[in-house]
């Protein structure tokens, strides 16, 4: 990926300049009232939970808001009940995206999707029309400045990652889902700040956009994660760093 740009690493730079930390908590609010409902209210007992409570703590979320969300889904407090969709398209350049939603008004939110992909050059799809593209994976990132390559790799391959990848100012770090919380857990036990720990999917193959649609598939990858019913997005785009030079 040498000279490259994934989806994954550009979220991960914006993350890192998007001061808008109230929407990020309401995504967060909303995954762990969800896993809540779905699994019960017992952290150990329920892996999505789990996950998603390690998120929001990594994401300094007051345990008094994860704990009221917790109730929400568990009945113990009165909530709004959201239905999970999956919204899949191509974008211009011929990338693959796929949208992941928690909406309370099933409408309203695929109208929203369907207008962004068309506004941005690209076109919603069926569902599954761009799943098998990819597969479920935890995904961490440490900037390099929290640790060297080989003790990182170390302590992260002993605890169950699968590989650990160098992206220019940060490292990626790709576990199965199942062991996500325990290399996430490792880290914090080492002392080693991640900058993003999420469950996530990843591209098995990616496609390199070329200069006439940077811009487009940018704005459209953006504003879908803008978006307050949308949880997640993934895509299988590169950019050249040269390109992205130009589009910032």
């Amino acid at each position: 990926m040498s000279g490259h740009s994934k989806w994954s690493t550009i979220k991960h730079k914006k993350a890192a300049k998007d001061a808008k930390r109230g929407k990020i908590f309401t995504k967060m609010i909303k995954e762990i009232t969800v896993a809540a409902r779905i699994g019960g209210g017992d952290i150990n007992a329920n892996p999505r939970l789990r996950t998603a409570v390690l998120t929001a703590r990594g994401n300094s979320m007051p345990s008094e808001n994860i704990d009221r969300a917790i109730k929400k889904g568990t009945g113990e407090l009165e909530g709004v009940i959201y239905e999970e969709i999956q919204y899949e398209g191509y974008g211009p350049g011929g990338a693959a995206i796929i949208a992941q939603v928690l909406t309370d008004n099933k409408n309203r939110t695929v109208s929203d999707i369907r207008r962004l992909f068309i506004k941005h050059g690209g076109n919603m799809g069926e569902t599954g029309c761009v799943a098998w593209m990819f597969e479920k994976k935890g995904l961490i990132t440490v900037e390099k400045s929290q640790a060297d390559e080989d003790r990182l790799m170390s302590i992260v391959l002993d605890a169950g990652a699968e590989d650990i990848r160098d992206e220019g100012e940060i490292f990626e770090i790709v576990t199965p889902p199942e062991d996500f919380a325990k290399v996430k857990e490792r880290l914090d036990q080492e002392k080693i700040a991640v900058t993003s720990a999420q469950v996530t999917l990843l591209p098995k193959n990616t496609v390199d956009i070329d200069a006439k649609h940077v811009e487009q598939i940018l704005k459209l990858s953006e504003e879908l994660e803008d978006h307050d019913d949308v949880q997640s997005v993934s895509a299988n785009f590169n950019i050249s760093d040269e390109l992205m030079e130009k589009a910032s």
